[in-house]
Formats: C-alpha cells, sequence, structure tokens
C-alpha cells in the first residue's frame, strides 16, 4: 500500500507521526510519500520539500508568499498524481491542503482523506459542502462532528483527540518542578497562557498583567508560571517583564518537555487565552479562566457568525459552561481578576470544572485506543 501524506504545520505533523505509527502497526508493508516535518519524518517519510515552507498563517503574512505557495500546491498535487497512491492524506491546514486535494480530483481517482475536520459547528457552516467537493473521508477529532460531515456525503470516523495521548506529570514530577523553581507546596501556582503566535501575546500580555495584579495583591505569595512556545519566548519575556510576582518564564528551547507538563499539572489555577490549550489544561484537571479579544471589524464579523454561545471546547464536548470566559468586549482586567479569585477561593466552582474536564475526557477518547491507531484503522477501512 502507497499513501501520500502532507502536514503544513507542527500540530498536523504530530498527528500524522501518529496516524503513521498506527498504519505501520497495521500495514507494515505501507509506503509513505509526502510533506512532513520531524515526528512524520522519524515514522519513515522523506519529506518533498521542508514542512515549514507551509506554515505560514495570516493574510499579512500569506500575501508575500502567495505564488510561491501557489507553486508547490502544483508540487504537492503533480507528484500525487504522478505516484498514483492509494489515498491522499491531507492533515489539517485547509487553506493549503484542501486546494491541493481539487486539483488531485480534477485529474484523478485517487481516495482523499482530510484529518480535522472543519469547526463547521461553530460558524461558517459551508465548508462542509465545499470540501464535500473534494474529499472521500473525514478523520474527526470531536465526537459531535461526524454528522455534519455525513450529511453533506463524507464518511467521517471519529478517532479522538491528540490531547487524550499526551503523557501527564507525576506526583514527583510536579513537585520536583516546584522544587526547582522555589515555589512550595503550599503556595498558590498561577499559569499564564498569554497565546502562541505573535499578535496574540502582543494583545494579551498587557491584559494578562493587568488582569494578574489584583490577584496578587490578595496573595502577595502567589507565583505566577508563563509557559512560552518557542517561537515567541524572547517577546513573553520581554512583555511580562513588567507583570507582578516576577513570573517564571517557561522557555522550551532550553528545558524539556518535561517541565511544561509539571507546570500545568502544579498548577491551581490557570489564565489562558482560548484555544486546544483547554483541552490540554482539563487533561491535568486545572482550573480555568479563557479570555480573547481581537480587533473591532473582526469582533463584529465573528460575532454574527458564530454560532454557540461558548468557544472553549471544555465547555462545548462536556456541554456545560463550567469555564468561565471573557471574550470581545468582556476581556477586561477587572473581571477576569474576579473569575481567577473567584477559582482560588471557591471549592463548588472548582469542583464543577473538574467534573467537566473528565467528561471532557472521556468523550474525546480517554478510554477508548490511541487516536493515531484509530486513525490508521479508519483509514483502512474506509480503503476497504
Amino acid at each position: 500500500m502507497r499513501l501520500f501524506l502532507i502536514a503544513g504545520e507542527p500540530s498536523g505533523d504530530a498527528l500524522g507521526g501518529a496516524l503513521m505509527a498506527g498504519l505501520k502497526e497495521l500495514a507494515p508493508e505501507v509506503e509513505f510519500h509526502g510533506i512532513g516535518g520531524p515526528r512524520m519524518q522519524e515514522a519513515g517519510l522523506i519529506s518533498l520539500f521542508p514542512m515549514e515552507e507551509l506554515s505560514v498563517m495570516g493574510i499579512a503574512e500569506v500575501l508575500p508568499r502567495y505564488r510561491a505557495l501557489m507553486r508547490r500546491i502544483g508540487q504537492c498535487a503533480d507528484a500525487a498524481v504522478r505516484l498514483s497512491p492509494d489515498a491522499l492524506i491531507t492533515i489539517d491546514s485547509p487553506d493549503f491542503c484542501l486546494r491541493v486535494a481539487r486539483r488531485v480530483k480534477a485529474r484523478s481517482r485517487i481516495r482523499t482523506v482530510h484529518y480535522v475536520a472543519p469547526t463547521v459547528w461553530a460558524w461558517r457552516p459551508h465548508r462542509a459542502a465545499k470540501m464535500a467537493e473534494v474529499i472521500d473521508q473525514v478523520l474527526a477529532l470531536l465526537p459531535f462532528e461526524p454528522p455534519y460531515m455525513e450529511a453533506e456525503g463524507m464518511r467521517c470516523d471519529f478517532v479522538g483527540h491528540p490531547v487524550v495521548a499526551e503523557p501527564r506529570a507525576s506526583a514527583d514530577e510536579v513537585a520536583a518542578f516546584r522544587a526547582a523553581h522555589g515555589i512550595a507546596t503550599d503556595t498558590p501556582l498561577i499559569l499564564a497562557l498569554p497565546g502562541s503566535r505573535a499578535g496574540e501575546v502582543g494583545r494579551f500580555a498587557p491584559i494578562f498583567g493587568e488582569s494578574l495584579r489584583p490577584v496578587l495583591l490578595r496573595y502577595p505569595e502567589a507565583r505566577v508560571v508563563v509557559p512560552a512556545a518557542a517561537p515567541v519566548a524572547d517577546s513573553v519575556a520581554r512583555l511580562t517583564a513588567g507583570w507582578p510576582g516576577a513570573p517564571v518564564i517557561l522557555d522550551p528551547r532550553g528545558a524539556p518537555a518535561s517541565e511544561k507538563r509539571a507546570a500545568f499539572a502544579a498548577a491551581d489555577v490557570a489564565l489562558a487565552a482560548s484555544g486546544t490549550v483547554s483541552l490540554e489544561l482539563a487533561a491535568n484537571d486545572t482550573p480555568m479562566v479563557i479570555a480573547y479579544d481581537m480587533n473591532w471589524l473582526s469582533r463584529r464579523i465573528i460575532a454574527r457568525m458564530l454560532r454557540l454561545d461558548t468557544v472553549t471546547l471544555v465547555n462545548i464536548v462536556s456541554e456545560t459552561r463550567a469555564v468561565p470566559e471573557f471574550l470581545g468586549a468582556a476581556c477586561r482586567p477587572g473581571a477576569i481578576a474576579d473569575a481567577v479569585l473567584h477559582l482560588l477561593e471557591d471549592p463548588a466552582a472548582r469542583a464543577a470544572q473538574a467534573q467537566a474536564a473528565r467528561l471532557t475526557m472521556a468523550r474525546l477518547g480517554e478510554h477508548d485506543a490511541p487516536p493515531g491507531f484509530r486513525a490508521a484503522r479508519a483509514v483502512l477501512e474506509g480503503l476497504a
């Protein structure tokens, strides 16, 4: 069996690596071709070109590289058609991947599989119909997504969310983390996560800093820990320099991944920008407050398109509203500070979040086979 895979960013590379490991377990004779990063290359892929060329976000970043990206789309489609694999598997990065799939479908009968369903349940529902023009099968991360894809004629398999397979820190690792940073066991530890992209960090670092000021006034002994993503670690260090409490910055460029895991498990409460980080916090039973904002125009457009009253995945998957969120005009330091203090001081609020977190992890497949294996099994069943 021969497969052509495309991933365009690190999260897709991680999904692809786990999928490939599952495929090798179930079909040892499988051959891999396409584009991927280090995780997929470790699993046996020789990348057609560096995946980093596709890791572009935002209009301002894409426009200068538009012609180069279009050439890469053509190159990928040509390579896939020439190879004639049993399936083309595209992983997330829909702006790039679905353009490749469209060109491949126009020139061949190659089966197409897309890993990660679009969030049509939240906004822009027409994307499912558009995807159905070029995709035969979808691998979904969330349990409620298949009906949206199946309604447009695609096969859709819920394969579980990768967060359930991520390693978690042990009690000894948590104790070692606190000791290494001089944080006593009974000292409140507040995790601050202002985003993983430069624009997010620039927007939320000042808001989060001001939000933490009243918290540190009431709990002067509390310590703030800020895990930074490698591309924005320098910006995080600079923008948090004026925060109260001399925050501890975790720079992944000089620390093992286990330190971030230990920080998540050690925290008493977290303040985080909206995103999949809420699932990482839920996996570690860390109570959280979610905040997010954008420019005025984007805020108005998104508000008109949004189909839900919450954007936090823990709330959505658990079908609760246990996690407080402050979005758009509500993303203000005073209200956020009150919510953080409430979580620190109200055991009932923490218990409600813990219950929602456990329900979320169960619904995401925590007690099933690993997502990569389930994804591999779904791909093979689709081919059969």
